[in-house]
C-alpha cells in the first residue's frame, strides 16, 4: 500500500451500521451477466452492473454511501477511473471502504495499489474566494481494459457549531442517474434520523406516455426510510428538452416559520451598535451630501467598491451575518456582511431597504422545491425608493449611476429577511431607458463608403461595455466591430476569406462620453469601405445594413417540454442610415417593408423613410422582462420574433445601374414581380 497514511481527510474502514454491509461472495453474485447486460455491452457501451446509493442525515451529521461495480470497456473510462479526484469540505471525511476489480471472475483487492494524496482544493481559493476544502486524489495502478472495478465508499460531514443551520435543517436534492450508464441494478435510499420530521417532494415524475405527473408530498419520521429500486434500467430522459425527475428532501417547515427562524439573526447584528459609533468619518461624508439620489448613490458605491468581497465557503452555509462594525474596520466580508453593512448605512440616510436571500443558480426551481433556508445560496439588497423597488448585489463591483440607472438583476424568486415573510416572485419589469440606442450612417461617394457608427449603452449595458473597453485591447476591439460589420453589411457573401482589416481602411473606435450619474456610456466606430457594395452573383449591387443582434434566435429556437422561455431583453432602438450617389428602387419589396408588431411581451417598430438615393430605418423594441412566458403564450411569442427576422432587422438597398438596357433590365423585374 503506497502512501496510504490516513488523515483528517479521509479513512480506510468498513461502513457505518446504516450502510449496506455486503462480502465478496455477495459482491461476484452480484456481477452477473444477463440479456440486458449484453446487450448494452455488446452495443459497445460500458454498463454499471449495479449502484446503491444511501443518504443519511441526523442532528449531528450528513453522509453518502455507494457502492457501485461498472466496466472498463472504454479506454475513456479506464482513465477516468484510474485518477479521481474528490473534494470534501472543512470537518467532512471521505471513507474508502473497497476498492477491487473483477477481473477473469477473480476478485482482486486494489487498495495496496492505490495511492492517495490530500491537496489544497486551489481552484476554489482565488478572487477573494476562500476556501479550506480538500482534494483527494487517487491514483489505481494496474486497472486494464475489461476490468470490472468496484467502488465502495462514503462521505460524512459532522456539524460543528458554524454549522448551526445544518444541524436545524436538512436539504438533499435526489436526481434520477445519468442517462449514460444502464444499470443492472439501482438503489437509492434516504434514511432519516433526525428528531424533526423531513418532507420529501417527487417531482417531473412520468407516467408510461412520457406525460409528467402532479407532484406528490410525503412524509418521514425519525427512523422512516425512502427507497428506490429499479432493474436493468436505462434512464431515458431527454436532458436537452425534459427536466430530468428529482426528489427534493428537506426539513418539514413552511416559509413563515422559517423567515421567523432567520430574522432574529440579522436583527440581533444590525443592533449591535450605530453607525456614528463605528464609522465617523462615512457619516460625515454621507451628512455633506445634501442630494439625495446622490446619497444614496455613494452609499451603494460604497459598499460595493471599498468593501472586499471575501467569499468563505465553510461559513456560507449559516446565515449568522458579522457584525457591520467589523466589516467596516477590516472593509471585507461575504454577500452577508456586505448587504448587512450596506442595510445600516441605508437606514442612517432614512432609505428603506431589507436583506433578501436568493439563489440565481437554481432560480427556476425554487417553486418547486420545499420550503427550505438551505436552497439560498446568496444575499443582496431590496430598496424601496420613490415608489419604486430596486434590487443591489453588495458584492457587485464596476457599476455606476444613480439607482435607476444601475445595472438591473434578473431573477424571480427571493425571501426577505423580515419576520412572516412568505416567498415572493420578483415583478416583470419595463426598462424607463434604451439599453443601446445606437445610429448608423454609411454614406457612398464615388464608391467609397464612409461607415460611421454611435452607440450609447446604458445599465447593464453601460457598465459591461465600460469594462470591456477597460480591460481590452484597443486593436481588439476594432476587430469585434470590424467582424461585425463584415455580416452586418453581407459582405461574408461575396468577399468571404477577405482580411477584415483590408476592407475596413483607417478603422477607429473612441469613448466619446461616460456619464457616471446616468450610468451611459457612448463610444464611436469610424471607417473607411473603398468597395462598399453588396454585389451577387448577377452583377447586381446592393447596399445591407442587417444587424442580426437584433435578432433573439434564442427565442426562436427555443425547445423544452418543461422550462418555460426566460425574458430577459433590453429596450433597444436603432437609426440607420444607407446614402448613395445612386439612384435606388424605392419601390423594392424589402427595401420599402415595415413592421409593428405589438406581442404581449414586446412591442416592435420599424419605420422607414425613403430617398432616390438612400433610406433611414427606425427601429424601436421595447419588451416587458424579468418572466417566463406562458407556454400557452409562446408559440405566439415565437412567431413574432419570425416576423421581426423577416427582413425587418435591418434595412437594404438596390442600386439602379445607369445605361439604358440596365434601365429596361429594371423596369421589366418590376413588370414580373
Amino acid at each position: 500500500m503506497e502512501n496510504l497514511i490516513q488523515s483528517e481527510n479521509y479513512k480506510i474502514q468498513k461502513p457505518a451500521e446504516w450502510a449496506t454491509n455486503i462480502n465478496d461472495n455477495q459482491l461476484i453474485e452480484y456481477i452477473k451477466e444477463s440479456d440486458f447486460a449484453s446487450k448494452q455491452i455488446d452495443e459497445g457501451r460500458d454498463y454499471c452492473y449495479f449502484l446503491d446509493k444511501i443518504y443519511y442525515t441526523s442532528d449531528e451529521e450528513n453522509s453518502e454511501y455507494a457502492c457501485v461495480a461498472y466496466t472498463l470497456n472504454e479506454p475513456a473510462n479506464l482513465e477516468n477511473a484510474s485518477v479521481m479526484d474528490v473534494v470534501v469540505e472543512e470537518n467532512e471525511t471521505y471513507i474508502i471502504h473497497r476498492i477491487s476489480v473483477l477481473r477473469e471472475g477473480v476478485l482482486v483487492d486494489k487498495i495496496p495499489d492505490t495511492k492517495i494524496k490530500v491537496l489544497d482544493s486551489e481552484n476554489q481559493s482565488d478572487g477573494g474566494v476562500l476556501s479550506s476544502n480538500k482534494k483527494i486524489n487517487i491514483t489505481i495502478k494496474d486497472l486494464r481494459l475489461y476490468d470490472v472495478l468496484i467502488m465502495e465508499d462514503s462521505r460524512v460531514k459532522v456539524f460543528t457549531e458554524r454549522d448551526f443551520l445544518r444541524k436545524e435543517f436538512s436539504k438533499f436534492v435526489w436526481v434520477s442517474p445519468s442517462t449514460y450508464w444502464a444499470y443492472g441494478s439501482y438503489k437509492f435510499t434516504f434514511i432519516n434520523d433526525r428528531k424533526k420530521n423531513i418532507a420529501y417532494k417527487k417531482t417531473f415524475f412520468r407516467d408510461e406516455e412520457g406525460n409528467v405527473l402532479a407532484p406528490e408530498i410525503n412524509y418521514l419520521e425519525k427512523g422512516q426510510k425512502f427507497t428506490i429500486e429499479k432493474e436493468n434500467y436505462i434512464n431515458f430522459v431527454d436532458t436537452n428538452r425534459e427536466i430530468a425527475p428529482f426528489i427534493d428532501f428537506a426539513t418539514d417547515s413552511n416559509w413563515i416559520d422559517l423567515s421567523n427562524y432567520i430574522s432574529p439573526l440579522y436583527e440581533e447584528v444590525y443592533a449591535k451598535s450605530s453607525l456614528q459609533e463605528f464609522a465617523p468619518n462615512l457619516v460625515e461624508k454621507l451628512d455633506a451630501i445634501t442630494n439625495k439620489d446622490e446619497q444614496l448613490q455613494f452609499a451603494i458605491d460604497y459598499v460595493q467598491n471599498h468593501v472586499y468581497y471575501v467569499f468563505n465557503a465553510d461559513e456560507m452555509n449559516g446565515h449568522k451575518p458579522q457584525e457591520p462594525s467589523i466589516t467596516y474596520q477590516n472593509k471585507q466580508g461575504d454577500c452577508k456582511a456586505k448587504c448587512v453593512l450596506l442595510k445600516v448605512i441605508l437606514d442612517y440616510i432614512k432609505v428603506d431597504s431589507s436583506v433578501v436571500l436568493v439563489n440565481f443558480n437554481t432560480d427556476h426551481y425554487l417553486k418547486y422545491y420545499l420550503p427550505s433556508l438551505l436552497t439560498f445560496n446568496h444575499v443582496i439588497v431590496k430598496i424601496d425608493y420613490k415608489g419604486e423597488t430596486y434590487f443591489i448585489d453588495a458584492t457587485s463591483r464596476d457599476e455606476f449611476g444613480l439607482i435607476e440607472n444601475r445595472g438591473f438583476i434578473y431573477f424571480m424568486h427571493y425571501l426577505e429577511v423580515k419576520p412572516n415573510q412568505d416567498l415572493q416572485i420578483k415583478k416583470s419589469h419595463k426598462f424607463p431607458y434604451y439599453g443601446i440606442n445606437e445610429k448608423a450612417e454609411f454614406n457612398v461617394q464615388n464608391n467609397t463608403g464612409k461607415l460611421s457608427l454611435t452607440t450609447t449603452y446604458k445599465g447593464n449595458r453601460a457598465n459591461y461595455m465600460r469594462k470591456y473597453f477597460k480591460n481590452t485591447n484597443k486593436r481588439e476591439i476594432i476587430d469585434s466591430w470590424n467582424n461585425f460589420f463584415f455580416y452586418t453589411l453581407n459582405y461574408n457573401n461575396d468577399r468571404n476569406g477577405t482580411d477584415v482589416r483590408n476592407i475596413f481602411k483607417d478603422a477607429t473606435i473612441e469613448t466619446i462620453s461616460d456619464d457616471k450619474k446616468l450610468n451611459e456610456y457612448t463610444i464611436q466606430y469610424k471607417a473607411t469601405v473603398e468597395d462598399p457594395y453588396y454585389t451577387d452573383p448577377q452583377k447586381n449591387r446592393f447596399l445591407m445594413y442587417f444587424d442580426r443582434n437584433v435578432i433573439k434566435n434564442n427565442a426562436r429556437d427555443f425547445l423544452h417540454t418543461d422550462i418555460a422561455f426566460w425574458h430577459n431583453f433590453d429596450n433597444e432602438k436603432y437609426e440607420i442610415n444607407l446614402y448613395t450617389d445612386q439612384r435606388i428602387d424605392v419601390e423594392e419589396k424589402f427595401t420599402a417593408q415595415e413592421s409593428n408588431i405589438k406581442n404581449p411581451y414586446f412591442d416592435y417598430t420599424s419605420r422607414k423613410k425613403i430617398t432616390k438615393n438612400g433610406a433611414t430605418i427606425n427601429i424601436d423594441f421595447t419588451p416587458l422582462v424579468n418572466l417566463e412566458i406562458p407556454p400557452a403564450d409562446f408559440e405566439e411569442f415565437r412567431n413574432a420574433h419570425h416576423e421581426v427576422a423577416d427582413s425587418n432587422f435591418g434595412l437594404g438597398i438596390d442600386i439602379i445601374e445607369q445605361g439604358f438596357m440596365n434601365l429596361m433590365k429594371f423596369n421589366f423585374k418590376k413588370l414580373v414581380k
